[in-house]
């Protein structure tokens, strides 16, 4: 009787291990649901319409003020600090595939880099965002804009640049894809990054960060 018992417990365990893993969303990434139901209401009060530009990715794209650097463009922000690549492709269905945008600009890999990530995995990454934005948008420009050197991840410039290198050669054999790179502006002649650019954290953006990634943004708008 003992046995059956420690048997039946052990299926029970079992099964509910298999239902978490097969039904559930990663506590890493449904984190966001919060976000994802804050972007879904101002999809509802604003629709966004067809044929547009839509930033995704982490903090450095959440926190940058898109009409102050591109007043006419009317770039919709659904950045949302702290996510990885991987988080863009899980919830593309959510805030980029449904608004049929005509471009795509992404930031991501930063976060992914501080936790430890190889470049391989970030681009592998990479692979599957472009892969899902294609299936259902194959005229789509993607923008890729480059893991951004800064002052307080320093210790990981040969991870950034190795990520940074992958993925820029990605981009150069997939049509309608582009790398932007911001590795060099950012960098004053001692070869580190500017502290200008940067505030207090040595990680964030001030506005002046954002007009060098603006400049070498802009005429990757132009289509």
């Amino acid at each position: 009787m003992m046995k059956s018992l420690l048997a039946l417990s052990l299926l029970m365990v079992c099964a509910t291990a298999c239902l978490a893993a097969d039904g559930d969303v990663p506590k890493s990434i449904a984190k966001w649901k919060g976000d994802m139901d804050k972007f879904a209401k101002k999809d509802q009060a604003n629709p966004v319409k067809p044929g547009g530009v839509v930033f995704v990715g982490s903090s450095s794209i959440r926190m940058w003020d898109l009409d102050k650097s591109f007043p006419k463009l009317g770039g919709v922000n659904r950045g949302f600090g702290g996510s990885r690549l991987e988080d863009s492709v899980y919830y593309a269905d959510r805030i980029i595939l449904p608004y049929k945008p005509r471009t795509v600009v992404v930031y991501a890999g930063d976060n992914d880099v501080a936790a430890k990530y190889t470049p391989e995995q970030i681009h592998e990454d990479f692979q599957e965002f472009v892969a899902t934005i294609r299936e259902e948008l194959p005229q789509t420009k993607i923008l890729y804009i480059a893991v951004k050197p800064s002052l307080s991840r320093w210790k990981l410039i040969e991870e950034v640049r190795a990520t940074n290198k992958l993925i820029a050669e990605e981009c150069a054999k997939t049509e309608n894809c582009e790398f932007i790179d911001i590795d060099g502006p950012m960098l004053g002649e001692d070869g580190k990054p500017r502290p200008e650019l940067f505030k207090n954290d040595g990680l964030h953006m001030t506005d002046e960060g954002y007009a060098v990634w603006a400049k070498a943004l802009e005429p990757h708008l132009n289509d």
